[in-house]
């Protein structure tokens, strides 16, 4: 079966400022001239304003008008006005913020629905930081406190199958790692570290490195660091179909 899907990018954090440039023209790319949103999700109890504020401009200097796709609140995903402006969309920006709430707000909702059938027809779909975390089979939460390195599985939005996303690698993600394989729900969990300004991304049915950063897969025993243009190997491939 051929592979439809646009492309995926998973951000390591600090979006929406320069370093992002070569990442978010692949998805650019794919978006087209059809409507491309922006989803502030993650950044719901942290001023989501001013992160729908900072995308606007930033991918209008890179030549692509969005708009906000309201999505901070459970009402907001379970409206199928949203859910339809979806469904037409061409290109999804999920922001960082809080890794817990983009699950609790999105799982299993109409608009979380139409946005994969969206992707799964063509259109781009990104999330950095708290907005990667959340594409996985889990996101990681504070373990005690904020700030703390203690990390603890929950359910995510589950279009990566076994993976848990390890954002802002290169400056304190890398700190995650003993917590996270030690309290993996299975043995076979992957951890992918991304660092800042840097991504993961699916395009024409490969994982690539993007970025001035690079990427690193823990798959088992097996650890692997990936730079930008190299093909990432022991990542697995999301769902791209139904």
């Amino acid at each position: 079966m051929t592979d439809a899907a646009g492309p995926l990018a998973l951000v390591g954090g600090d979006e929406l400022n320069p370093g992002n440039e070569e990442q978010d023209r692949v998805l650019i790319e794919a978006a087209g001239n059809g409507p491309a949103y922006v989803l502030a999700t993650a950044a719901g109890r942290q001023h989501p304003e001013m992160a729908v504020q900072h995308a606007v401009r930033w991918f209008s200097a890179l030549g692509l008008d969005i708009e906000e796709l309201p999505a901070t609140k459970r009402s907001h995903a379970t409206s199928e006005k949203n859910a339809s402006r979806a469904r037409d969309g061409r290109f999804f920006y999920l922001v960082g913020g809080d890794p817990g709430l983009v699950p609790k707000t999105l799982a299993g909702s109409p608009l979380w629905e139409a946005i994969v059938e969206a992707w799964r027809g063509g259109a781009a779909l990104a999330g950095s930081s708290a907005g990667a975390m959340a594409l996985g089979e889990w996101t990681l939460i504070h373990g005690r406190m904020p700030g703390d390195d203690q990390r603890q599985y929950r359910a995510a939005l589950g279009l990566l199958p076994g993976v848990a996303v390890l954002p802002h690698y290169d400056t304190f993600g890398h700190r995650w790692v003993q917590s996270a394989q030690a309290g993996a729900p299975r043995r076979d969990v992957v951890l992918l570290g991304v660092d800042e300004r840097s991504a993961a991304v699916w395009h024409n049915g490969a994982w690539t490195g993007r970025g001035p950063g690079g990427v690193t897969v823990f798959n088992g025993r097996d650890q692997g660091r990936f730079d930008s243009g190299d093909r990432i190997v022991g990542l697995p491939e999301p769902l791209v179909h139904a």
